[in-house]
């Protein structure tokens, strides 16, 4: 949240900026000029929902007109026009919310240069906040258009149509690309990139050595088909879907325990290389593409149902009961439509919640009509729980053989009852016979009589007496061989029942057929306050001029309302102008670090511009013509220069492109925190490669620290995802916590991350560990040069490459000094500290 309100402020600023300076050569007009002003801070009171005074401020003529008070603007006389006078008193608007001076001035210079309008107003305005023609004109809703990139002679440097774009940006700086990188930096680099691992040396000995003109691109086949690639780039995704192994229902945190498998569906898809419209469609409505009813369930169709985790992955207050049930639920819906918005379109469309946005053509009413789509599944006024929300994957195979053990551990039971009454019986007659035999009676009968229908007296007597009351729990105090015997015989019941197939569950959203509410349209967002009904759809602006795409409420060819579904498949037509652009963009920031669009869940006007709008638009279309390919949109931009120039800065790049904006060299990334640990694992040799399944547990230490369950070496991707308790080292280095979702990572630098570089337990036991693992894997040698060759295997292992003469001197000097300490192992002290230096250098921690 705190990242959303800084873009927020940064963005707003940039654009009431352009606004401001829009008279420097060009005349002011309402439409562009004025009315966004009042949208951002007047339509709310005066053209919205109401009209407050009856001010209308939609046009100029209405606002010309005025309302209660007389007109608002006297054209060519700011100083007589109230508007200005009430705007400068702060009473416009009543809240804390001020418009700007810089602001206010602008509406001034309008007023003073003729109050002058782009066009002629209609005649009348439909109820509420219009969206305008420059609304429209707007990039991000305008068509996808497929630019024809532009020629160039320098064939070499032009390997793709991307390199075309981007050179043409280039060269309007007199720039070019760099030089292209070396094989080693380029493997590593396509490694890291599609992996989150470093290549094996033996694939770099091999790629350097092999001059066949499409080495490279076998190169990427291979990285590509490795299943570490889906675990990779199913993170990135991971993150904008707000993945979370816990519902974040305050401080209890609950786990979700099936949450996991929507992770294994997406790493399973990425791998597979599925299509990206069926990816999103699956995700969307993977329910509704099931046929019920759900038994018996093939494990395609429980991936389906798996899929729709997508959106089950907001907090979810309810999922252990929630004083104001209704409350947290609709925070659940409007959660989730926030996830959707900022996933799949790139808008801030819970923005619109309580009323129109304030910046984007997004009005109130559009927001209800996406809400609208979701609601079936996710029905406030039927409301079901996480745990209602499970489906079994048993089958009748499965509870038959339950049935059939459970009969064998049913007889394999009453052995062990009969005995248990018998071993009991013969303890208590050995006690009895210690009381008096008039006693003896009395407690007899006492015993023999239903606990239930006992007297107080008899009661009384046993209480005085407990060492006659003998259970099973207590028969080893009176008979140590029986119990041990019961003992026995209750361990083969309890193998007998562990035989029994294990019932599992998926976690789905999914509709209760035949029933579909009635959206409506919440006064100020408040749930408690219902207006109009509306019809679900898709946002007005998402289409052309009266083309808005609509659903009907019910499918008649599902059981269910099939609107999820007819919206996914909308969204994935192809000409959807925000889908394309969105996914496309994500794709180029995980490859490059930042985005075409540097705020990837936030396409409107308080978000940037793309730096190459052309481009963006070529790789939305080429999305499409490849089929929804991923890894042909990978290989795409990896095969470009623009991948594959070098990282290295030159004297024209620092000067005309300091902030690498135009991509005139390839920008060095820090390894984000995820790869920071499994790459750790992976140089010591202890990376575990299994995959999917229940995430690891976490918990924290005596001191505070989150940490895997004993020690894992599992990828971090496979780590419990607890919103309460995220893994420590990982939130160092910036993993998201999951409050929503996290649309882009903003890799940071601070003390915290040294200080756990260079004192952490981890980081301390994995120095040894690499440590060790060099002194076993070093050839024997004479012992003169032992510590050389060790430091010689520790650059291979941790940098990939040859040690310089310069840094084996250093090593040699590093390692005298710390083998003067006294002790049995100062070699492997030595070793060890030195291996701590190489794990936390920065040459280990980033990638060119």
């Amino acid at each position: 949240m705190a990242e959303r309100r800084t873009y927020s402020m940064v963005f707003l600023l940039a654009w009431f900026a352009g606004v401001a300076s829009a008279d420097g050569g060009e005349a002011l007009t309402f439409e562009k000029d004025v009315r966004p002003i009042f949208k951002a801070y007047c339509l709310d009171c005066h053209g919205g929902e109401k009209t407050e005074g009856k001010l209308d401020l939609r046009l100029k003529r209405f606002t010309e007109v005025g309302g209660d008070t007389g007109p608002a603007l006297v054209v060519g006389k700011p100083d007589e026009s109230l508007l200005i006078e009430r705007l400068k008193a702060g009473e416009m608007p009543p809240g804390p919310k001020k418009v700007p001076p810089e602001q206010i001035a602008v509406i001034e210079r309008w007023i003073a240069s003729g109050a002058a309008t782009k066009r002629q107003e209609p005649e009348k305005l439909d109820a509420g906040v219009v969206i305008t023609p420059e609304e429209r004109e707007y990039w991000a809703f305008q068509p996808i258009r497929r630019p024809v990139p532009p020629s160039c002679e320098a064939k070499d440097r032009v390997r793709t149509p991307i390199d075309a774009l981007v050179l043409a940006r280039l060269r309007e700086r007199s720039l070019e690309f760099a030089p292209d990188a070396d094989p080693r930096t380029l493997i590593r680099r396509a490694a890291f990139d599609l992996t989150g691992l470093p290549p094996t040396q033996k694939a770099i000995d091999a790629f350097v050595a092999d001059p066949s003109d499409d080495a490279y691109e076998r190169m990427l086949d291979q990285l590509m088909d490795s299943p570490q690639y889906g675990e990779r780039w199913a993170r990135h995704w991971l993150d904008v879907a707000g993945y979370a192994d816990s519902d974040g229902n305050g401080s209890e945190d609950s786990v979700r325990p099936y949450a996991y498998k929507y992770r294994d569906y997406v790493v399973r898809s990425l791998n597979s290389d599925k299509p990206v419209d069926r990816f999103v469609i699956e995700q969307l409505a993977g329910d509704e593409l099931v046929p019920r009813p759900w038994t018996e369930l093939s494990p395609e169709n429980a991936e389906l149902l798996a899929a729709t985790g997508f959106l089950r992955t907001a907090a979810d207050g309810t999922s252990t009961g929630a004083s104001d049930e209704p409350l947290a639920a609709n925070l659940v819906v409007s959660e989730t439509l926030k996830i959707v918005g900022s996933t799949m379109l790139g808008l801030t469309v819970g923005c619109a919640q309580c009323h129109d946005h304030r910046y984007d053509p997004i009005p109130q009413a559009d927001y209800y009509r996406l809400r609208a789509v979701f609601e079936p599944a996710l029905d406030t006024n039927h409301w079901r729980r996480p745990g209602q929300r499970l489906i079994s994957l048993f089958k009748d195979a499965d509870r038959a053989k339950s049935s059939a053990i459970e009969a064998e551990a049913a007889k394999l039971q009453e052995v062990v009852t009969t005995k248990t009454n018998t071993y009991i019986a013969a303890a208590t007659k050995k006690e009895l016979a210690k009381f008096p035999e008039d006693l003896r009676g009395k407690l007899q009968a006492a015993l023999d009589t239903d606990p239930a229908k006992r007297s107080d007296e008899q009661k009384k007597l046993l209480d005085s007496n407990p060492s006659v009351n003998i259970s099973p729990g207590v028969l080893y105090q009176y008979d140590q061989p029986a119990a041990d015997d019961l003992t026995k015989e209750q361990g083969k019941v309890n193998a007998k029942r562990a035989e029994k197939p294990v019932e599992d569950f998926v976690s789905v959203l999914d509709e209760i057929p035949g029933t579909v509410p009635v959206t409506k349209i919440f006064y100020r967002g408040d749930h408690r306050q219902p207006t109009k009904p509306v019809v679900p759809g898709d946002l007005t602006i998402a289409g052309a001029e009266g083309q808005r795409f609509e659903i009907p409420e019910k499918d008649g060819a599902l059981p269910t309302s099939g609107r999820r579904l007819a919206y996914a498949r909308h969204l994935v037509k192809g000409d959807h102008p925000l889908l394309g652009r969105v996914l496309m963009n994500r794709i180029w920031l995980n490859h490059f670090g930042r985005g075409l669009v540097d705020t990837p869940g936030d396409f409107g006007v308080l978000g940037t511009r793309p730096s190459h709008p052309e481009l963006l638009d070529w790789l939305a279309d080429e999305l499409v013509r490849q089929g929804w390919s991923l890894k042909r949109i990978h290989k795409l931009i990896m095969t470009s220069t623009a991948y594959r120039q070098s990282s290295r800065i030159s004297q024209a790049s620092a000067a005309a492109d300091s902030n690498n904006l135009l991509y005139s060299r390839f920008p060095m990334q820090r390894l984000e925190a995820e790869e920071i640990r499994d790459v750790i694992l992976h140089v010591c040799g202890r990376l575990d490669p299994t995959m999917y399944g229940p995430p690891i547990p976490v918990a924290e230490d005596m001191v505070g620290h989150v940490l895997p369950e004993k020690d894992s070496a599992r990828r971090s991707l496979y780590l419990q995802a607890r919103r309460s308790k995220p893994v420590s080292m990982l939130a160092t280095f910036d993993a998201p916590s999951m409050v929503t979702n996290c649309e882009r990572r903003v890799p940071s630098t601070s003390v915290t991350q040294s200080l756990v570089l260079m004192n952490s337990d981890f980081i301390l036991a994995h120095a040894k560990h690499l440590a060790q693992r060099i002194r076993g894997e070093t050839p024997a040698g004479s012992a003169s040069d032992l510590m050389a060759r060790q430091v010689s295997h520790a650059w291979k292992l941790v940098y990939q490459r040859e040690i310089s003469p310069e840094e084996a001197a250093w090593a040699a000097e590093f390692g005298a000094r710390q083998s003067s300490t006294p002790g049995p192992e100062k070699e492997l002290a030595a070793l060890t500290n030195l291996c701590q230096q190489l794990l936390i250098s920065n040459e280990f921690l980033y990638v060119d």
